[in-house]
């Protein structure tokens, strides 16, 4: 068995979960050294606790990348036992191989690169030095993950072509979980208001905005519906605008696979744009609510020119609009307010999509990790 030291950057995060429970759902041992943003709760792994960090507070978590490696080396039995060490995003990827060298350890290294920060595309000195830093810990791993092609073409490629070995695992739904049979694609009745939702990191200031605006447009034939987490330092006003419009419920955090079902099964359509950082990663990215709501036939919504969008015209199996999105958006749902066949028939093409293009297959990531491993050896 192949045994993981799985450094993430908070242990209650539902991708760095859903990536472990991958893990483990494929026969790989995992134990993590991971830092936290709250309460994680019941962990399904052994892990060791490197620390408390608070989203946007960059000089407080580059202080915890030191302490932690720290931690994790003061754990030196359970680091030396590992084959490969796993680190998920460019903070965490500096916390393990700090932690290798205070343990004296020479143990292989896999980078995932969930999103390219902001600051690492920035033109300037803040940028280069980033940059500088990611590229000579990237060209000391063993092999690169990334959620998206979008991440290699525009970003990786660009700066550091020849250093890196990359293997693209999208966002899709782990394989050992319970999400239920698929749905069939009744079409929605036009006489009931339509089923916007936003689900999963609610981070975009943009995209809330958007909607908040929809549903004052569309008071009394739109509901926008909204499950996740929402970013306090992107959109720090969130609960009041909500409650100040009837048509829009917040439905807090959410349990997936659990909830997912439910969620979905309430949704005519969902938004898959960001605006986060608009122009770089949020053009690169590809959500995991393309993955969630493909699998339950809720076709996705997204602005043209990304990679989601890309995605979405591949498949033929959601709706693409163009700038300015305030425009266009309310067009749009005008249109299938009027008309609901048009996500009948975008939910009939998600339906006809083989599962595996949401949920990945089992012993997809145990592959990559072998992958990783065996080329390594041979170089």
């Amino acid at each position: 068995m192949t045994r993981i030291a799985f450094f993430g950057h908070d242990a209650a995060d539902a991708a760095v979960r859903r990536r472990v429970r991958g893990f483990l759902d494929d026969g790989l041992h995992v134990t993590g050294f991971m830092m936290r943003r709250r309460d994680p709760g019941r962990l399904d792994w052994d892990n060791v606790d490197l620390g408390e960090t608070r989203d946007g507070a960059f000089v407080q978590r580059i202080r915890q990348v030191f302490a932690g490696a720290r931690l994790a080396a003061a754990n030196r039995g359970k680091l030396a036992g590992a084959d490969v060490i796993y680190a998920r995003n460019l903070d965490m990827l500096a916390c393990a191989f700090l932690a290798k060298r205070h343990a004296g350890l020479d143990t292989p290294v896999i980078y995932e690169s969930l999103d390219v920060h902001r600051l690492l595309t920035r033109p300037d000195v803040i940028g280069k030095a980033m940059r500088w830093l990611e590229h000579s810990l990237l060209k000391r791993t063993v092999g690169l993950v990334v959620s998206s092609p979008g991440f290699i073409r525009n970003h990786f490629e660009k700066h550091y072509a020849g250093d890196y070995r990359a293997f693209l695992v999208e966002n899709r739904l782990a394989p050992g979980a319970a999400y239920g049979a698929r749905p069939g694609v009744p079409v929605p009745d036009a006489a009931q208001p339509l089923r916007l939702g936003w689900v999963g990191n609610l981070r975009c200031k943009r995209s809330f905005e958007l909607l908040c605006q929809l549903a004052d447009q569309f008071s009394d034939q739109l509901e926008v519906r909204l499950h996740g987490v929402p970013s306090r330092t992107e959109i720090p006003v969130f609960e009041p605008l909500i409650d100040a419009r009837p048509n829009m419920t917040f439905f807090g955090r959410y349990r997936s696979p659990e909830d997912l079902a439910g969620i979905y099964d309430k949704l005519d359509v969902v938004w898959a744009g960001d605006f986060m950082e608009a122009g770089y990663n949020s053009v690169w990215l590809l959500p995991n609510r393309i993955y969630e709501g493909g699998y339950y036939c809720t076709p996705s919504i997204a602005p043209s020119g990304t990679e989601t969008a890309a995605w979405i015209a591949r498949h033929d199996c959601g709706f693409l609009i163009d700038e300015p999105l305030d425009r266009s958006l309310p067009d749009l749902l005008r249109q299938l307010m009027a008309d609901r066949h048009p996500i009948a028939a975008r939910a009939g093409a998600l339906a006809r999509l083989p599962d595996d293009t949401f949920i990945q297959p089992r012993g997809f990531l145990a592959e990559i990790v072998a992958r990783s491993l065996a080329e390594n050896t041979a170089a």
